[in-house]
């Protein structure tokens, strides 16, 4: 991986997080921390990883992408606009009435939201349906599912791990965005899912372990998880909520809480 490839990466990682900030501020509402520290991983699965085409998004070989932390929508669709699914200013009509970038992915409102999120803990199990499908159909495309640290005290996350690795999903990748808090507080004060890897390798998943905010790292999980065989793979990316601005981060009143206007115009100014 070349250093100006990184350096792109980095430079569209940046963008995303401007529209993030921005568009919860005009919305006057949504989830900014679980957003921001997703917008790396994301940035690495549509602008490098994954094989999908907006010009074509039911191209039946795509790549499946799928948020299970649904509240983390503002990333998704970011992601969505800057790789040309829909027109970037629409992303300033996030939560506004009658328009189609509500709260949560709703996958009836247009093409590349590939499952309506937002119910904790389901996410998982829609991307085994999806990576099923193409191993019974034969079909070459991935699954990868994201899912937050707050997510794993469901016992439906648990269910579809087991049932992931009972049916050999080596197809399917699961992105733990691990940013240690939930929306109360920390989770290991809410309910400890430490020791979190230990856990995942005893439900019979290929486990790796990386800081989810360096696209080295990133790239090269998701390049060793294409090679793993008979299992599926989680990769647990370590992150900060609300990575990039510097009071939002490691601050957990900023799950579910938009910036005010002062707070906004020194988040635009931190991120250039």
């Amino acid at each position: 991986m070349r250093n100006n490839e990184i350096k792109t990466l980095e430079e569209k990682a940046r963008i995303i997080r401007k529209h993030i900030v921005e568009m919860i501020y005009n919305a006057g509402s949504g989830h900014p921390g679980g957003s921001l520290s997703a917008a790396d991983i994301l940035t690495a699965l549509y602008f490098k990883v994954m094989r999908h085409d907006p010009k074509n998004p039911r191209w039946e070989d795509r790549d499946r992408f799928i948020l299970s932390k649904g509240h983390a929508a503002p990333a998704l669709y970011a992601a969505l606009a800057e790789s040309g699914y829909f027109p970037v200013n629409e992303l300033l009509t996030l939560r506004k009435l009658g328009s189609r970038l509500q709260g949560h992915p709703d996958m009836r409102k247009f093409p590349g939201i590939e499952a309506s999120t937002g119910s904790e803990g389901q996410g998982l199990s829609i991307g085994i349906g999806a990576s099923l499908y193409a191993k019974l159909n034969r079909k070459l495309y991935r699954v990868y599912v994201m899912i937050g640290d707050g997510e794993n005290d469901c016992g439906q996350i648990w269910e579809a791990a087991m049932s992931a690795s009972h049916f050999k999903t080596d197809n399917l990748t699961v992105i733990l965005d691990r940013n240690g808090l939930q929306l109360d507080g920390a989770t290991r004060e809410i309910m400890g899912i430490e020791p979190l890897s230990d856990k995942w390798k005893a439900f019979g998943w290929k486990v790796i372990e990386i800081n989810g905010h360096s696209f080295r790292e990133i790239l090269n999980a998701f390049d060793h998880a294409k090679n793993v065989k008979g299992k599926p793979t989680i990769i647990i990316a370590h992150t900060v909520k609300g990575k990039g601005v510097s009071f939002m981060e490691g601050n957990v009143s900023f799950h579910g809480k938009p910036p005010n206007r002062e707070e906004y115009e020194q988040a635009m100014k931190e991120l250039g």
